[in-house]
């Protein structure tokens, strides 16, 4: 029950589903919320592959519409909670300031032209990676699209219990109080599980486990540059490492389109 209250709260924190419910805040429930990260990512990836298949079957869209709606749902779906983040923690860092410094910027409600072009660039890229993925669809392409936003959230959590907070405030320190990094022994049984279903594909295990690979790298990127740049962890720079991993995961299926599924 505390596990799928924890669910329920990341949709309510993580996404703009109207999840009407007041769900307790205590420790229990945030490390269900922590172990159900992935899910959340999965649901979200599930929309993503369900809204192109209905446009793609039931529609008469352009590939660029289809491509443009689905580009749209992936900033709206979130609220743009994730985004705030990556303008956010890109304002502090293109500061060039010390680590007392750009977590002063992040504090700042304002955003600066850093994160205005930081953002046009990142979405600018986004919506080239789903154009060119939705003009050469496969039955593979939908599994891979639900996988990133799945990959990007296990970074979050692994990120978040496995680098200090960089400030005791906030909402990556409210999750991270809440858990231990014991609770992430259930992130390597989803990915099992996603494995083995994904082998019965023709080159389903040997793609999706490049999108794995590529995952990790970003996890390990995101983990020293937390350190070096801002002294450790805060819900903006967390919030910068999903939008960092799914630009790297959408920027492979494209690629895998071009050199491995053509």
């Amino acid at each position: 029950m505390k596990f799928l209250k924890g669910f329920l709260l990341n949709l309510q924190f993580f996404t703009a589903i109207p999840i009407r419910l007041e769900l307790p805040m205590d420790k229990p429930h945030l490390k269900g919320a922590v172990q159900a990260f992935p899910l959340a990512g999965l649901l979200q990836g599930g929309i993503y592959t369900s809204l192109y298949y209905l446009l793609a079957e039931y529609t008469p869209f352009s590939t660029l519409a289809i491509a443009f709606f689905l580009w749209l749902m992936s900033i709206l779906l979130t609220g743009g909670i994730h985004l705030d983040g990556w303008m956010d923690a890109s304002d502090a860092y293109f500061s060039y300031g010390n680590q007392e410094k750009r977590l002063e910027i992040m504090k700042d409600p304002r955003t600066g032209a850093f994160g205005v072009i930081s953002v046009i660039i990142l979405l600018s890229c986004r919506f080239l990676f789903i154009y060119e993925i939705t003009e050469n669809v496969q039955g593979l392409t939908y599994m891979m699209i639900a996988a990133i936003p799945f990959l990007s959230k296990c970074v979050m959590g692994v990120l978040l219990l496995t680098v200090k907070s960089a400030k005791n405030e906030g909402l990556g320190s409210l999750f991270q109080g809440a858990a231990t990094i014991k609770v992430l022994w259930i992130y390597p049984i989803y990915i099992s599980v996603i494995l083995v279903l994904i082998s019965f594909i023709n080159n389903g295990l040997f793609l999706v486990s490049i999108l794995i690979v590529i995952a990790c790298a970003s996890l390990l990127v995101c983990r020293l540059k937390a350190v070096s740049w801002f002294g450790g962890i805060t819900g903006d720079v967390l919030g910068a490492a999903v939008e960092g991993t799914e630009l790297f995961l959408w920027m492979t299926v494209w690629l895998l389109h071009y050199f491995a599924m053509a």
